[in-house]
């Protein structure tokens, strides 16, 4: 795990860096999907949602489309699919807890589950380990992003 300006990243995950969003490859083929840990600072600390509807599930999202909706006290807005995929499942856990995404966006934290699209096709688009690192450093200095 790397620590980029107070932010926790994982190396072996893949970033849409600009949309603040990551994807897990699953050994079924696929993808686990959730928001980074900066993104969860942007939103702000108490959550007070987390929503997958229910109407997009079995539906084909987009890249860089809305998944899911972040709701906090200072923060409403889109969770946007990290690729383009067909949304499977939602975490049931953020329904009783959303703030499990704040303390721990990239393991019980996940958001949905995708069946990707065109996975070797649409990675392309993300960046993983160093890469992936110095990509997310580069976008938090322009932006002034800090997590800590």
């Amino acid at each position: 795990m790397s620590e980029v300006r107070g932010c926790n990243l994982p190396e072996e995950l893949y970033y849409l860096v600009d949309k603040h969003v990551w994807a897990k490859p699953m050994e079924d083929g696929t993808l686990r999907v959730g928001m980074t840990a900066v993104a969860a600072k942007l939103a702000g600390s108490n959550l007070a949602g987390v929503t997958v509807k229910a109407k997009n599930i079995g539906q084909e999202i987009a890249q860089g489309k809305s998944m899911a909706t972040v709701e906090s006290s200072k923060f409403v807005g889109p969770v946007p699919a990290p690729v383009t995929g067909v949304l499977l499942r939602g975490n049931d856990q953020l329904a009783a807890d959303p703030n499990i995404v704040s303390r721990d966006p990239y393991g019980e934290g996940w958001i949905a589950e995708l069946k990707p699209a065109n996975w070797e096709g649409d990675k392309g688009s993300l960046v993983t380990g160093a890469e992936g690192i110095a990509a997310y450093q580069a976008k938090l200095e322009a932006d002034n992003i800090s997590c800590s």
